[in-house]
């Protein structure tokens, strides 16, 4: 299998356990293990799962204040997969600046796409387009200098 391909299954898996942890509070271990047992979960980048996994809900917080002023409603009023999605996404745009921002946007979007409501993948690029001009911002710009 492809590293493409292995990497955006342990996004997936790392979304199912940040949004189980948000409907149940469970530990980071049991999440893992029950993360583990799900079919497929052998063809996902187990390395990346558990580093945005456990990176995003020892964030929880602070990862929410960076999307916040983005979202026009509370945290609360989100959906679990919107909320969990935007946590994933904003923990990787700080975490790892070696990975493209405009992939990091498009995984979230697709994620968004396949568990989300039917505009939930808008609104999480909206939200997303502004973190990485605030997080990325020179990255960004040259993005749109080279555009010009």
């Amino acid at each position: 299998m492809s590293g493409k391909a292995a990497r955006r299954r342990a996004r997936e898996f790392a979304l199912q356990g940040i949004y189980q942890w948000l409907l149940s509070g469970n530990s980071v271990p049991v999440i893992e293990e029950h993360v583990a047992q799900v079919t497929g979960f052998d063809k996902a980048d187990r390395e990346l799962f558990i580093s945005l996994l456990r990176g995003t809900l020892a964030n929880v917080a602070s990862l929410q204040e960076e999307f916040v002023p983005f979202i026009h409603r509370s945290v609360e009023e989100l959906s679990p997969v919107e909320r969990a999605i935007l946590l994933l996404a904003t923990h990787e745009l700080k975490i790892a600046p070696d990975t493209p921002y405009r992939v990091i946007i498009n995984e979230a979007i697709e994620l968004a796409k396949s568990y989300g409501g039917t505009e939930g993948h808008r609104f999480v690029n909206g939200v997303l387009d502004k973190l990485a001009a605030k997080l990325r911002a020179v990255e960004v710009n040259a993005a749109k200098d080279a555009k010009s």
